[in-house]
């Protein structure tokens, strides 16, 4: 499986959202400006995120974005759901219908026993983690080394 730029973007959206969580409204300029996207993209991917409820907008002087929920309530695989559409592997294993071969072949349980395993993964993993391992990160690259 590989995931779109739509997800990735999005994925980094969402953690800057999460960063600004209950510090008011961020415009989408700042975020497009600070993770060196486009700001036309980013505007393309918050109306799905706004429909599933995952994001909220305000227009005006003090608009912008924020989460509509608390980042540990939001986790990848709500991100990526929204944003990829159906993540299966392959057709047959959303549609059974897709394949002739569906009732005799092994290859499928694979198939479907990976998409399991990554979703799982995805839904383990919630914006809050993620806001937590950047600042991990961040503090890890400014710590002298000895």
């Amino acid at each position: 499986m590989r995931l779109s730029t739509r997800s990735q973007y999005g994925v980094r959206l969402m953690l800057a959202l999460a960063r600004n969580y209950g510090k008011g409204y961020v415009y989408l300029k700042d975020i497009a400006r600070g993770e060196g996207m486009s700001e036309k993209y980013l505007s393309q991917i918050t109306i799905p995120l706004r429909g599933m409820g995952l994001v909220n907008s305000s227009r005006g002087a003090r608009g912008g974005y924020t989460l509509a929920k608390a980042p540990g309530e939001i986790t990848l695989k709500d991100i990526v759901d929204v944003l990829e559409g159906d993540t299966s592997l392959v057709d047959c294993v959303k549609n059974k219908s897709a394949c002739a071969r569906v009732p005799i072949c092994a290859s499928r349980d694979v198939w479907v026993m990976l998409g399991g395993k990554i979703a799982e993964a995805l839904n383990s993993i919630n914006l809050e983690q993620l806001v937590q391992l950047n600042k991990d990160k961040i503090e890890e690259t400014l710590s002298p080394r000895i």
